[in-house]
């Protein structure tokens, strides 16, 4: 248990800052270019000695607030933009693009010396009203459909084409059931067939042949209980390898809930993607919880206060376990501005900063976590390398 290794990992923790402190005349070493350096004890520079990139989504679009700026900046070496690359942001009328949020954040992260995960191509939400209005009322036929799809995707690579490290270019096309499938109801796929996934790699490969490109997904780590969702995406995914469709990685969300215990076989199904030559990520993680209320978000039990920074830990393992993990993100890291209190009735808690950010426990048992695998774990493939 935490309590027992207490020593161990208070004496990891300070091996790893006095590395970090030590190499600070390396740049790169701590985390930051010249004129910006993240704390010796944050994450990210406690990942950085073993490759693992840290990052969040920025939810809220809030980089004006200093403080929301200051934990952004300092803690993660990787963002994600929340929404401000999904197709209905940056191109709500039909033919005029809006990049200003997408490249407000990239100038955010190259003044952090961050990476960053384009989120994503290809949704079957936040479209624009004009996409969907038009071909619901059949003013946009499937193959008119099938060619602005290729547009939005070769316009939105091309635009931030050498920024991006890696992008999730298609989201959450298997079902919940079991077994799992491509769930034929998608927009997508219900107008253009299964192979426009496949398609829509392609052209992003197409423009820019140097991102990482991924299939995300929730549930597909044994979130599920059965693993009938992991077994259909690997399935699929080996099939496409086989064809030579340009599939470097799987994202796994991340998305637990308390009440459902941690899924045992993540650490298994993470490496049985990686074991097919892909890279893996976590990139949505939280950990929902029961709460009093939406706006205090304090758990209704003890219990929940010690699964919460538990399933933290343990995901955040599962990752550093599997050599081919390039990167942990949390999705949002401040309860005000979590979206699970909006989507799951009597549920929050689900971040590493409470609603007045403040760290968390999860934010210490990640902490801790990154310094004992920083002191003792063998080296890790380079988390800036491309494929």
């Amino acid at each position: 248990m935490r309590v027992l290794r207490k020593t161990a990992v208070s004496a990891a923790v300070a091996a790893v800052v006095l590395a970090v402190s030590a190499a600070s005349s390396d740049a790169s070493t701590a985390g930051g270019p010249k004129g910006f350096r993240p704390p010796a004890d944050s994450l990210r520079a406690l990942a950085a000695p073993i490759n693992l990139a840290v990052g969040t989504a920025i939810i809220p679009f809030d980089l004006d607030h200093p403080d929301y700026a200051k934990i952004a900046g300092e803690q993660f070496s990787t963002v994600t933009p929340g929404n401000e690359m999904k197709w209905q942001v940056v191109e709500p009328t039909r033919g005029t693009y809006d990049w200003s949020g997408g490249d407000r954040l990239v100038e955010f992260a190259r003044k952090h010396n961050q990476k960053v995960r384009g989120h994503t191509l290809l949704w079957h939400n936040q479209l624009p009203t004009w996409l969907t209005e038009g071909v619901n009322n059949g003013t946009i036929s499937n193959d008119e459909l099938r060619s602005l799809l290729r547009k939005h995707i070769f316009d939105e690579v091309t635009h931030f084409k050498g920024k991006i490290w890696q992008w999730d270019v298609a989201n959450e096309f298997f079902t919940d059931s079991n077994p799992s499938r491509i769930n034929p109801n998608n927009f997508w796929v219900a107008h253009l067939g299964e192979g426009i996934i496949a398609d829509a790699f392609r052209w992003a490969h197409q423009a820019d042949p140097h991102a990482l490109l991924f299939y995300n997904d929730y549930n597909i780590a044994g979130e599920d209980g059965s693993n009938a969702k992991s077994d259909a995406v690997y399935a699929w995914v080996k099939e496409q390898l086989k064809q030579g469709v340009p599939i470097h990685g799987i994202g796994d969300q991340g998305h637990l809930d308390t009440q459902f215990g941690f899924p045992t076989q993540m650490k298994a199904d993470l490496q049985r993607f990686a074991d097919l030559g892909l890279k893996v990520a976590i990139t949505e993680a939280d950990v929902r919880t029961f709460v009093n209320n939406p706006t205090e978000q304090v758990p209704t039990s003890n219990l929940a206060l010690l699964a919460h920074p538990y399933e933290f830990s343990e995901m955040l393992k599962a990752c550093l376990a599997v050599r081919e993990c390039l990167s942990f993100t949390v999705w949002g890291f401040g309860d005000a501005d979590s979206w699970v209190p909006g989507f799951f009735t009597g549920e929050g808690y689900a971040t590493i900063y409470d609603v007045n950010l403040n760290p968390k426990a999860a934010y210490t048992a990640m902490q801790e976590d990154l310094a004992l695998a920083a002191h003792g774990a063998p080296h890790r493939p380079g988390s800036h390398h491309h494929r």
